[in-house]
C-alpha cells in the first residue's frame, strides 16, 4: 500500500523539539490516484519572508502543516540540529509549550531562517 512520509517536529518529553517520520496511509483512492483519509483543518495562512528573515527560538502555538512553496526555510533545534526545506517539501509543526511550562529560549522550540537567495514562501494549514 503506498504511503505518505509525514515529517513530523514534535516537543518530546524532556521539553526539546525533535523530528520524526510517520507514515501515512495512501488507501483510499484508486491505484492511480491514492489517497489518505480526510483529515480535520482548521484554516490556513500564507506567509512570505524576505531574504535575511531569522526568528528567535519559538514553540509553535497551535499543530500545524508547513508547506514551502516558494524559497528554502531552515529550521534549527536547541541540540544544534537543523533541516531545510524547499518548494514542495512539508513538515507538522507541533512542538508546543509543554502544559504547565513557562517559555524558556534555552531550552524549548526551534528557530527558523530564510535561507539561499529567493524570499521564503509557505502556507501554514492548522490541524
Amino acid at each position: 500500500m503506498p504511503a505518505f512520509t509525514k515529517i513530523v517536529l514534535f516537543t518530546d518529553t524532556d521539553g526539546r523539539a525533535r523530528f520524526r517520520e510517520e507514515s501515512v496511509p495512501l488507501d483510499e483512492g484508486t491505484p492511480q490516484s491514492a489517497l489518505s483519509a480526510v483529515m480535520p483543518s482548521g484554516g490556513y495562512q500564507l506567509r512570505t519572508s524576505p531574504v535575511g528573515f531569522r526568528s528567535s527560538f519559538h514553540c509553535t502555538g497551535a499543530p500545524q502543516w508547513v508547506f514551502i512553496l516558494g524559497g528554502q526555510m531552515e529550521i534549527s533545534l536547541q541540540d544544534g540540529s537543523a533541516r531545510v526545506f524547499g518548494p514542495g517539501e512539508h513538515f507538522y509543526s507541533a512542538d508546543v509549550l509543554p502544559a504547565g511550562a513557562t517559555f524558556d529560549a534555552g531550552v524549548h522550540g526551534h528557530w527558523s531562517r530564510q535561507v539561499g537567495p529567493d524570499p521564503l514562501v509557505t502556507l501554514f494549514v492548522r490541524g
